[in-house]
C-alpha cells in the first residue's frame, strides 16, 4: 500500500461507513424506542432528511473550499440572515410596486449578490492585510449580524409569496426542489475542485501557500473568488429556505457556521487545509441530520443531541490527528 493511502481511504470512506451504522442502528432502536409507528427509514422520512440537510448543506459544500484553501469563514450564518432579509423585504420596496412575480428573479439576484459582495469583503480584506481569516471573519460575524438587527430592528421580515412557495414545495422526480439545489451545487463545486486549474491551486494554495506562490499562483485573488463563492453559496441557501418560509428572524442562521465547519470535519476536509472532499463534505451533513432525526426518533432532546454531536466531531478530529501522524511516519519509511 502507498504512504497515505490507508488514511486517505479512511478519511473518504469512513463517513459512509458512519452514515451505513446510523441507519442500521435508528431502525432497529426505533422498533423498541420509537413513539411513532412510522420505521425511519420510510421513504417519506428519507426524502424530508434530504430537504432539510439542503440549508445546511449547501453553505458546507462553499465552506469545503474555504477550508482546503487553508481559512475558515464564521461569517456565513450572518450573511445567511442578511441575504434572507434582502430577499423578502425587497419584494415590498416601491420601486417595484406593479411587477407582480416579475419581482422575483430580481429579489434573487439582490440577495444573491448581497451574499457575493460580503464574501467578496472578507476575501478583500484577508488578501490586503494578510490578517488570518478566523480573526477577519469572526469580525464581520458580528458586523453583518448587526446589520440584520440594525435594517428592521429585532422584528421580523415577512412576506409570503404563494409562486415562490409553490416552487419551493415542488417535486421533481420525486425530490424537493431544496435537494436538486444541493445536488446540483455537490457537483458543480465536485467538477470545480477535481478538474479545473482553480481547484487543483485550492489544494496546493492549502497544503503549502509559500510553495503556491513560488510556483505562480495568484494566492490573493484566488482566496478572495473563494469567499464569494461561499458568500454567493450562503445567500443561495437563504435564498431556496427563505423562498417556502417567507419570514426570517434576526437571529435566523445563528450557530450556522458552526454546524456547517462540523460536517466539512466530519466529512475529512483538514482544518489545517490541503486536503478534502466535496462529496464526503456532503456524507457529513447527512450524517448530521440523521443523528438529529434519528435521536428525535428515539426520544432523546435537543440537548443530548448537541451532546453527542459533539464527542463524535472530537473523536473525529481525534482520529485525524492519528492518521496524519501515521501518515508522516510512513513517508519517513
Amino acid at each position: 500500500m502507498e504512504p497515505g493511502t490507508l488514511s486517505t481511504f479512511l478519511k473518504r470512506g469512513a463517513i459512509w461507513g458512519f452514515i451505513l451504522v446510523e441507519l442500521v442502528f435508528f431502525s432497529v432502536a426505533g422498533e423498541f424506542l420509537s413513539l411513532s409507528d412510522k420505521a425511519f427509514m420510510d421513504v417519506d422520512n428519507m426524502l424530508l432528511l434530504f430537504k432539510q440537510s439542503a440549508p445546511i448543506g449547501i453553505i458546507a459544500i462553499g465552506m469545503t473550499i474555504i477550508m482546503i484553501n487553508g481559512n475558515i469563514d464564521l461569517s456565513v450564518g450572518a450573511t445567511f440572515a442578511l441575504s434572507a432579509v434582502v430577499l423578502l423585504d425587497s419584494m415590498t420596496w416601491p420601486v417595484f410596486a406593479g411587477l407582480g412575480d416579475g419581482v422575483i428573479p430580481i429579489a434573487w439576484g439582490l440577495a444573491l449578490l448581497t451574499g457575493i459582495v460580503l464574501g467578496a469583503l472578507n476575501g478583500l480584506i484577508v488578501w490586503k492585510t494578510g490578517v488570518d481569516a478566523f480573526i477577519v471573519t469572526l469580525g464581520s460575524m458580528l458586523g453583518y449580524r448587526g446589520l440584520v438587527f440594525m435594517y428592521n430592528g429585532e422584528q421580523p421580515t415577512s412576506h409570503l409569496n404563494w409562486t415562490l412557495v409553490d416552487f419551493a414545495e415542488a417535486h421533481f422526480l420525486g425530490l424537493h426542489t431544496a435537494t436538486w439545489f444541493l445536488i446540483v451545487v455537490t457537483a458543480v463545486i465536485w467538477f470545480v475542485m477535481n478538474r479545473t486549474i482553480h481547484g487543483r491551486n485550492a489544494y496546493a494554495i492549502g497544503d503549502n501557500r509559500s510553495a503556491a506562490i513560488n510556483a505562480g499562483i495568484r494566492v490573493g485573488p484566488h482566496m478572495m473568488i473563494n469567499f464569494m463563492i461561499i458568500g454567493f453559496l450562503a445567500s443561495l441557501s437563504a435564498v431556496v429556505f427563505y423562498s417556502e418560509s417567507g419570514s426570517v428572524n434576526p437571529n435566523d442562521g445563528e450557530l450556522y457556521e458552526l454546524w456547517v465547519i462540523t460536517a466539512v470535519v466530519l466529512g475529512g476536509t483538514k482544518l489545517t487545509g490541503g486536503a478534502g472532499s466535496v462529496l464526503s463534505t456532503l456524507g457529513g451533513v447527512l450524517a448530521i441530520q440523521l443523528l438529529r432525526k434519528g435521536l428525535g426518533h428515539i426520544g432523546a432532546d435537543t440537548e443530548t443531541v448537541n451532546l453527542v454531536i459533539g464527542l463524535i466531531l472530537i473523536a473525529v478530529l481525534f482520529l485525524d490527528r492519528q492518521l496524519n501522524l501515521k501518515g508522516k511516519q510512513e513517508l519517513r519509511i
